[in-house]
């Protein structure tokens, strides 16, 4: 299953604290963040689901079709950022239950194990530690994402037609869009119409003209990408670049 690309989940306020690293779960990352100010920001959609950790309690994130706003004190947030596709093998639920919402992993799994989990990871000097040591072991207790996914992942990420994407793994278009349901929360089409906007943001983050990243990430044209920003994040790009 191919890995995130490298940046923050949730978009970062100027003088926000956030560190990230690759984690030993294959394709995830582990990362803290301190936001700055009022705490309020935005996690843009990527195709992940997060582990979260937060005022000594754990939470899953799950897959965003749009921006999801955050706000409140500034207080420290760890997770492992798990790669597109494969946190729900680890957690025991489909994607689309947990599509748009922020759940407390005590509303998923047996409150008397979460407590215990809750405890370890509180224990430590590093939640984010604590939390990737937690997937690393529900990993090895759950069978590994089916390849297929990552086949899935790889090819929307390179720009390639669902249709023609559904040919080549040999699925039709509704079993297509079942398996995508259950594994990334939306269908195919949403995907990688998010895995697009990913390529995009890096393109223009790393300075290449809009019209230009429009055209290399497969838009029609420049009011093509700035329309799918706007309706994806609710900013405008370049107020969403302007944010870092």
């Amino acid at each position: 299953m191919s890995a995130p690309r490298s940046g923050a989940r949730a978009r970062r306020s100027l003088g926000d604290v956030y560190r990230e690293r690759a984690s030993r779960l294959t394709g995830a990352v582990v990362w803290t963040n301190t936001p700055a100010g009022d705490g309020q920001g935005a996690v843009l959609p990527d195709g992940c689901m997060d582990l979260l950790w937060h005022d000594g309690r754990l939470l899953v994130a799950g897959p965003d079709t749009r921006a999801h706003r955050t706000t409140g004190p500034p207080t420290v947030w760890a997770g492992i950022r798990f790669a597109p596709g494969t946190a729900p093998a680890l957690l025991g639920v489909p994607a689309h239950e947990l599509r748009d919402r922020r759940v407390a992993l005590a509303d998923l799994w047996p409150a008397a194990a979460v407590r215990r989990l809750t405890a370890r990871v509180n224990a430590g000097d590093d939640p984010a530690r604590g939390l990737e040591d937690l997937a690393l072991h529900r990993a090895a207790e759950t069978a590994p994402p089916d390849p297929l996914l990552g086949r899935l992942v790889a090819a929307l990420d390179a720009g390639r037609p669902v249709s023609a994407t559904a040919d080549e793994l040999g699925l039709g278009a509704r079993q297509l869009h079942r398996r995508s349901l259950a594994a990334f929360g939306y269908g195919p089409k949403t995907l990688a119409r998010i895995l697009r906007l990913r390529r995009a943001l890096d393109l223009a983050r790393s300075g290449v003209p809009f019209a230009e990243t429009a055209v290399r990430t497969g838009y029609a044209d420049q009011p093509h990408l700035a329309r799918d920003v706007k309706q994806l994040t609710g900013m405008a790009l370049g107020d969403l670049l302007a944010r870092g």
